[in-house]
């Protein structure tokens, strides 16, 4: 018996969650694409020079990263909206509409970025061609639309929790799309004086994704927890709360220590490194106890897969997010990494570890129910190819992350410490053994990821097809009084 895709077994949501994970998936290749073209124009940096040049492969990289995340985000919001509320999606139609629209938006942006990316800058170009601020590159038009988007899905998540069942999950999860369409503004206006630009610049940059991001995947997380090991809402929900007690407390005064090197008070380098290092930890201890609740309540998990991507959530974001992070926020530290590849190897891991793991996670969930709810426990047909991918994907990411922090050290220290952040000391620290090595090993843990990527496609495509037994039910919800 051959189980196929079958939307039969989708609801409305789902069905069009099903566009944004397709959606997701092509992006991520594009960003691994780009991403190995950058990396070998640092080795080879007459590579493609004046076809496709460094700064063009580099922008596309980020910019499809956090795309693809997004992607990622909505469609799974979409996924258990119907199954959190209790009712159909309201507005499903205009849902839709917000898809394509986006989808279309993203099409044209990334042609622009490839195709006209020279000449002078002035209003016609910040509108239709580039806006010019990093990681936030795409046009005035291009953000305007992503800001429709959001407001759309907003409109669709609050009026289906409206009109159904209410929950600690629907009440942080409304609240949050709030400010993931509000802090988008913040980047969508233009001042001369560029310590005020780039003050607007990081509430976008660092609290858009550091903070409401890291809400929307605590409502991930809690939901599929539920879900795979039927995991006790009252805990869930709890860490939940202190996730967005943490995360708007700190995240806020974690975003400080960006301030100081874009003109403001030095004070501000103490209060960022500190409060930064607390945002991941409310989502860590609400996987750990949920695992450790499951076990003392002998439960079974639904999905091994997504369990095990969960669980690589839970590490990456804490090391990634947390140990990385504070590694390199703490002033002391700060004024020699910043800017330097230090600062990429924390962005690799942290945003693999906090936010393309959930994304999977929930991939997985979907093939599962797509298929009818097929078996995908303990001794999967073809299970080997998930394990491969999880494992080449993190050792891939994990070896870039060395990689690049090693070549941050000797940048930091040749660069800044020595050299004193003059132009020779740059081109020392850029020519050096150590940086050039370390961008080879790079390379070849980018390889190593981009085959964990192609084994995962596969595995998506084919897990749970010539499966014939069904899931299992979840056991019972314990007693609010049982230990």
């Amino acid at each position: 018996m051959v189980r196929a895709f079958d939307s039969n077994y989708l609801n409305g949501g789902q069905k069009l969650a099903i566009k944004y994970f397709s959606v997701a998936v092509i992006l991520f290749f594009a960003q691994l694409l780009f991403g190995l073209l950058a990396g070998l124009q640092y080795l080879h940096p007459d590579f493609l020079h004046g076809i496709l040049d460094f700064n063009v492969n580099r922008m596309v990289h980020i910019n499809a990263m956090i795309v693809w995340m997004l992607y990622g985000f909505i469609g799974s919001v979409y996924w258990f909206l119907e199954e959190e509320s209790g009712h159909e999606v309201v507005g499903l139609k205009l849902g839709n509409l917000g898809f394509w629209l986006l989808t279309a938006a993203v099409t044209v942006v990334v042609l622009v970025y490839l195709l006209v990316q020279t000449g002078p800058g002035n209003d016609f170009t910040r509108w239709f061609i580039n806006e010019g601020r990093e990681y936030i590159e795409a046009p005035r038009w291009a953000d305007i639309g992503i800001v429709i988007v959001m407001l759309i899905f907003f409109y669709n998540v609050a009026m289906t929790f409206a009109r159904g069942k209410w929950s600690g999950i629907a009440g942080v999860l409304t609240l949050d799309l709030i400010a993931l369409a509000g802090l988008y503004l913040a980047g969508m206006f233009y001042v001369t004086n560029i310590s005020i630009d780039q003050y607007w610049w990081w509430w976008v940059v660092h609290l858009w994704v550091e903070a409401t991001w890291e809400v929307l995947v605590g409502c991930m997380v809690a939901w599929s927890l539920i879900h795979i090991l039927g995991a006790r809402r009252k805990i869930v929900e709890t860490w939940l709360y202190i996730e967005v007690a943490m995360m708007f407390g700190s995240g806020i005064l974690g975003l400080g220590h960006h301030y100081f090197w874009a003109g403001q008070p030095e004070y501000w380098l103490a209060i960022g490194g500190f409060f930064s290092a607390l945002e991941p930890i409310p989502l860590v201890a609400m996987v750990v106890h949920s695992i450790y609740d499951a076990g003392v309540h002998h439960l079974r998990n639904r999905n091994h897969p997504a369990l095990a991507w969960i669980i690589a959530h839970t590490f990456g974001n804490f090391l990634g997010a947390g140990v990385w992070g504070f590694m390199h926020t703490l002033p002391q530290v700060n004024l020699y990494t910043h800017g330097t590849q230090w600062t990429s190897s924390h962005g690799h891991l942290a945003f693999f570890g906090a936010y393309a793991t959930i994304n999977i996670a929930f991939f997985y969930l979907a093939v599962q129910r797509w298929r009818g709810d097929v078996w995908m426990g303990a001794n999967l047909v073809g299970g080997w190819r998930w394990k491969w991918a999880l494992t080449l994907l993190s050792v891939g990411v994990m070896g870039m992350t060395i990689a690049l922090l090693i070549a941050g050290y000797e940048q930091s220290f040749i660069e800044r410490a020595q050299g004193g952040s003059t132009w020779s000391a740059y081109f020392a620290a850029q020519t050096h053994p150590w940086f050039v090595e370390s961008m080879a090993w790079r390379m070849l843990f980018g390889w190593v990821t981009v085959a964990g990527f192609v084994l995962l496609v596969w595995d998506l495509l084919t897990v749970g097809k010539y499966e014939t037994r069904p899931v299992e039910a979840l056991a019972e919800e314990p007693a609010l009084t049982s230990a």
